[in-house]
């Protein structure tokens, strides 16, 4: 009896399996499907038993470099990361040869397809739109899998060198047709105020000659300015009679 039971220790010590607390086992009996392990040390008999582990955490990808044409026919080239978790064990082992590389692939045309949907000014502008809609696509098509996409980000769109320079040359024309537009408006208002100053200077007997005068002050406050303006002949004689009195 004692080479036995030493034979039965040893094949118990064979049979154990520790499976993590971030883990889950696929449990296989004569090659079906069993059941899903969890967390802690397991026995899985050899020959007839077998399982798989699946690491539960969640999962960084980044997507490579992909060339893609926009809507409008622009080249461009998009890379992204792509952040998912597995959520059921035995879907991603049973419906899919190997998930990772299957989220990977998804994930490269799901890119290339958004982006053929969108123009290049609406890709530029909405970038976070844009991964909005890949993440929603891939955690569609990922969802028989027991996959479940936590959040896809944007990280680089790169342009052709001609490309970059048009939208360089657009942007500075709007910006200088900004600076045109508000300096006009300036000019309108300082316009406007002027008519209206102009007409309540005219409205008010003295008030031009006043303002004239006034103008005169802050002139003679430089002394090295010489100032040579025209007097009406109504003031020279108004000055004129209060010499004779």
């Amino acid at each position: 009896m004692g080479p036995f039971f030493v034979i039965i220790l040893i094949l118990i010590l064979a049979s154990i399996r520790q499976v993590n607390e971030y883990q889950r086992g696929v449990k296989f009996f004569f090659g079906k499907f069993h059941s899903v392990v969890q967390p802690g040390w397991r026995l899985i008999f050899p020959v007839v038993q077998s399982m798989t582990k699946v690491d539960m955490r969640v999962k960084a990808v980044d997507v490579p470099y992909q060339e893609a044409i926009t809507k409008d026919n622009v080249s461009a080239k998009i890379n992204a990361v792509i952040y998912y978790k597995v959520t059921d064990a035995s879907k991603a082992i049973l419906e899919v040869e190997n998930f990772w590389f299957a989220v990977s692939q998804l994930a490269q045309t799901t890119m290339r397809n958004v982006v053929g949907e969108m123009e290049l000014d609406e890709l530029l502008a909405n970038r976070d739109a844009a991964a909005k809609k890949i993440e929603t696509q891939v955690d569609k098509a990922s969802d028989p899998w027991g996959i479940k996409v936590e959040s896809v980000e944007l990280k680089d769109v790169v342009l052709p060198d001609n490309m970059q320079r048009v939208i360089a040359k657009q942007a500075e024309a709007e910006r200088e047709r900004r600076a045109v537009i508000i300096k006009s408006g300036g000019e309108v208002i300082a316009a406007e105020n002027l008519a209206k100053a102009a007409g309540m200077l005219s409205s008010q007997s003295g008030a031009l000659h006043l303002r004239t005068l006034n103008t005169l002050n802050d002139l003679s406050s430089d002394q090295s300015n010489t100032v040579i303006f025209a007097v009406p002949l109504e003031i020279l004689r108004a000055f004129e009679k209060m010499g004779d009195k």
